[in-house]
């Protein structure tokens, strides 16, 4: 496992979403369980998420979006992140929550998308799912 400290987490609202209550909390929680997290805060484009992942050098990028565009929103994330270099849960490991269905989480996991957390998912499960994947990114994997 990797020290938590070392994983550097950025968690972005993307679109017209001003709902940031669940973001917080996450970004609050993850920060408490001994990760560095930055927040991005609401009204962010794809481009300045893209952009904020490059410059903190961040490991894990979670978008959470409740306002019914994720299936336009997260995948132009994606494509930015890889013509900024970035190779999707390898370099970087995007996980999601907010109100997504289950047939479009479904469809962004096959995008690239490594976990679509939904409403009410207990803090404990996400912060797991980074403690077991972060070390398989290639920054941790050759140190």
């Amino acid at each position: 496992m990797v020290e938590r400290s070392k994983v550097r987490v950025l968690v972005a609202k993307p679109g017209l979403d001003g709902h940031d209550r669940g973001a917080k909390v996450v970004a609050r929680a993850l920060r408490d369980a001994g990760f560095e997290v930055i927040y991005t805060g609401i009204r962010q484009t794809p481009e300045q998420i893209a952009e904020s992942v490059v410059q903190e050098d961040v490991d894990v990028l979670g978008i959470s979006i409740l306002s019914g565009a994720h299936m336009v929103l997260i995948p132009k994330i994606l494509r930015l992140l890889e013509e900024r270099g970035l190779k999707i849960n390898e370099d970087v490991l995007v996980i999601a929550g907010g109100i997504i269905p289950p047939d479009d989480a479904e469809q962004l996991e096959n995008m690239g998308v490594a976990r679509v957390f939904g409403p009410g998912s207990p803090i404990e499960d996400i912060i797991g799912f980074i403690d077991e994947n972060a070390p398989k990114l290639k920054k941790f994997r050759e140190n």
